[in-house]
């Protein structure tokens, strides 16, 4: 699903006024690889993301969403960062603005694949290799891969 239902409830009441919502980024490492997924809005490679629905733990919606996006169970570890994006202006008009807490979840079963039209590819890549990141997502990632410490700020 694209857009929580609830989204489109404040949507009908606000128009395309700018909304504050709670995001994820769930970094899911296998052994030294990482699950990146190629969105079909705009052809990049990132992490699973997506929006917490409301009384979702945010660690739940982490897992959560990556399951549904990439058919990938996997355990949350430890929360890497929380950060805030720029507004975001989608094609139809709509502003939101993101906090974003980026999870370190470690894959437990399933073999990545695109699960529900939000992506036209869900695949492993060595930590190293990664495809190209905006600065944002290599922040986000970089926090998530130390195996232990405190969250960035």
């Amino acid at each position: 699903m694209a857009t929580p239902d609830f989204v489109l409830e404040l949507r009908d009441k606000i128009g395309t006024a700018p909304l504050w919502l709670c995001g994820v980024t769930a970094v899911v490492v296998k052994g030294d690889q990482v699950l990146m997924v190629k969105r079909a809005d705009n052809g990049a490679w990132t992490p699973v993301t997506g929006i917490v629905d409301p009384g979702e733990h945010p660690a739940t919606a982490a897992m959560r969403e990556t399951l549904e996006e990439a058919g990938v169970v996997a355990q949350v570890i430890r929360l890497a960062r929380v950060g805030v994006t720029d507004l975001v202006t989608y094609d139809n008009g709509d502003q939101t603005q993101y906090v974003d807490l980026t999870w370190r979840l470690e894959w437990r079963s399933g073999e990545p694949h695109p699960a529900d039209g939000e992506n036209t590819e869900a695949r492993w890549f060595a930590a190293r290799s990664l495809p190209p990141l905006s600065d944002d997502m290599a922040r986000r990632i970089g926090a998530a891969l130390l195996p232990h410490g405190e969250a960035e700020f």
